[in-house]
């Protein structure tokens, strides 16, 4: 990963200030790096010598970044891993053009490798991610999306990257397509059981721990697991109050909703969701041959489903 680090900051540089400030305040904002982990360790668990992974480690971290900076323009956030996000910083307008430079910076370095495979995961992921964004935004505001459509969502705005990196490391191996599919399958799981988590978090967790504004979804109109599932079980009275708060993307009575996700059991229901998903992930690459690297991509969806953050 401190290979990849490097690779990261060569690959940042721009004869334009602005953009490698806030490239580097983003890339460098204490980010957890499971993305490009992923692609380090599928890559060495079947046994890559080159040197490849890394450039292509931090092509996912790029796209990742992208939609980062993209996102918080479009969720107005102000918060993010503890600290200001780069549109607060630096304006929307700074945000989101250094999010493009950091999408395109990322291309040319696909196409570096002179592999079309790597193209084509990664040009469909980044297209796939887009979409995903866009029906997370008609999503806004509607109480009545069911689970299926929001597990489209965050398979499609988180747990695609997770599934190319997964893939990208097979690929680096000049693998088969079966492998492929199956270190895809890996990361799309694990996507999903730690995006699931992300949410949760959000009626669990603490500002000062988890890096952003507790109660921010609720802001932003957004239907999550734990919300569908407290008006599947509340009484009429609560499943209105949560209804309008969701259409109105008030967070006014966060609290009393707070209390009746508790109640419910969204919260435990959520996390046996993102177990289900986390057992998924493992069973997937349960044929890899025993190494440190499969030890680790077993621990991941494990830490995913734990986190406090």
């Amino acid at each position: 990963m401190a290979d990849v680090d490097r690779v990261i900051r060569a690959r940042l540089h721009s004869e334009v200030a602005l953009v490698r400030q806030v490239s580097e305040y983003i890339v460098h904002s204490g980010g957890k790096r499971l993305r490009p982990a992923l692609v380090v360790l599928t890559a060495k668990a079947l046994g890559y010598q080159g040197q490849a992974h890394h450039e292509m480690a931090a092509v996912v971290e790029f796209i990742h970044t992208a939609t980062l900076l993209h996102d918080d323009v479009v969720d107005a956030s102000d918060l993010r891993r503890g600290r200001e996000t780069a549109n607060a910083l630096f304006g929307n307008a700074a945000s989101v053009l250094v999010g493009d430079f950091l999408y395109s910076r990322a291309f040319q370095m696909m196409v570096a490798q002179h592999n079309m495979r790597v193209m084509e995961v990664l040009s469909e992921a980044t297209n796939i991610i887009a979409e995903g964004e866009v029906l997370q935004l008609m999503n806004c505001n509607d109480p009545d999306i069911d689970e299926a459509a929001y597990l489209q969502v965050i398979r499609y705005k988180t747990a695609k990257l997770f599934e190319a990196a997964g893939r990208l490391g097979a690929i680096v191996n000049g693998a088969e397509r079966a492998l492929e599919d199956a270190l895809g399958a890996y990361g799309m799981h694990l996507g999903t059981a730690f995006q699931i988590i992300d949410d949760v978090l959000d009626y669990s967790g603490e500002t000062d721990v988890i890096g952003k504004n507790v109660g921010d979804d609720l802001s932003e109109g957004k239907p999550t697991l734990p919300l569908l599932f407290a008006m599947k079980h509340g009484t009429p009275e609560e499943v209105a109050l949560i209804r309008t708060a969701i259409m109105q993307g008030d967070s006014t009575h966060f609290q009393r909703i707070l209390e009746i996700v508790r109640r419910t059991g969204a919260l435990e229901h959520a996390h046996q969701q993102a177990r289900a998903e986390a057992d998924l992930a493992n069973a997937a690459i349960a044929f890899l041959p025993d190494s440190q690297y499969k030890d680790a991509l077993l621990e991941l969806p494990a830490f995913a489903v734990s986190r406090e953050f």
